[in-house]
């Protein structure tokens, strides 16, 4: 029996009189890749949050390899790693001071942060950069930076939150090369992204979600099924089951 790295079960999030997350139940097995997509304010980010322990639910249970996130949120925080779609950096410290700082709260050992952090600088391009402050970075160099304290501490799962948002073509490959490596030595990663043709390329499940419900799961044979579109793109599905395909009229009337 596959191992479950995650399980959220009817999970829901109102803010005032709108209900962002409705019911959902979602399920990540040890090693996979599930993509959350949907529209903007579809509750995707609201959803990852309560995984996180970030938001507490109105209602439903979350647990990360059995650790339960309302009532052990530092344990769940010693497995998961988060990539946020704005990622808020302290920009007063110097990329590696940051990364010291997030190594420090995670316990690292001095010799074993060091290499980890050199080789990430490396990977991605940073080195050179990293005692420059960060108010001074780029919006991708920040991201990098992102990523980076998110692996640091080897979690078991990673949240990614479009963390592909402005990396250059070559970091954003090696992102993708690195989740792929991650996920088959057993890391499950929950990602999230606009970019539909990464998501098809890069998932092994993936959960669409609309006005706050999961309207669709499943690999991608199961989502052309549900679709009722064999041999179609996710782009394809998505817009179908999302209700979101009908743009000939709009393209139209917005190019008068």
């Amino acid at each position: 029996m596959e191992e479950l790295a995650l399980q959220a079960t009817s999970l829901s999030k109102s803010f005032g009189r709108t209900r962002a997350v409705d019911g959902i139940s979602l399920t990540m097995r040890r090693g996979e890749i599930l993509g959350l997509l949907g529209p903007n304010g579809s509750g995707k980010s609201t959803t990852m949050k309560m995984i996180l322990g970030i938001l507490r639910p109105d209602s439903g249970t979350i647990s990360a390899y059995g650790i339960d996130v309302a009532k052990d949120p530092m344990g769940v925080k010693k497995v998961v790693g988060y990539v946020p779609e704005t990622p808020q950096i302290y920009e007063f410290l110097t990329g590696v001071e940051y990364l010291d700082f997030i190594a420090d709260m995670y316990a690292i050992p001095n010799v074993e942060r060091k290499e980890r952090i050199g080789q990430f600088l490396e990977g991605l391009q940073l080195k050179g950069h990293e005692n420059d402050l960060i108010g001074g970075y780029s919006q991708g160099m920040k991201q990098k930076i992102a990523i980076i304290a998110a692996l640091l501490h080897r979690p078991k799962i990673l949240v990614m939150d479009e963390a592909l948002n402005g990396l250059d073509p070559r970091s954003a490959k090696l992102v993708k090369d690195l989740l792929r490596k991650l996920a088959s030595e057993g890391v499950s990663v929950l990602f999230s992204t606009h970019v539909l043709e990464i998501a098809e390329a890069l998932c092994d499940q993936v959960a669409i979600m609309y006005q706050g419900k999961i309207v669709a799961n499943g690999n991608m044979a199961d989502l052309r099924s549900q679709a009722g579109l064999p041999g179609s793109t996710l782009e394809e599905v998505f817009l179908k089951i999302t209700g979101t395909g009908e743009l000939d009229e709009i393209v139209k009337e917005l190019s008068k």
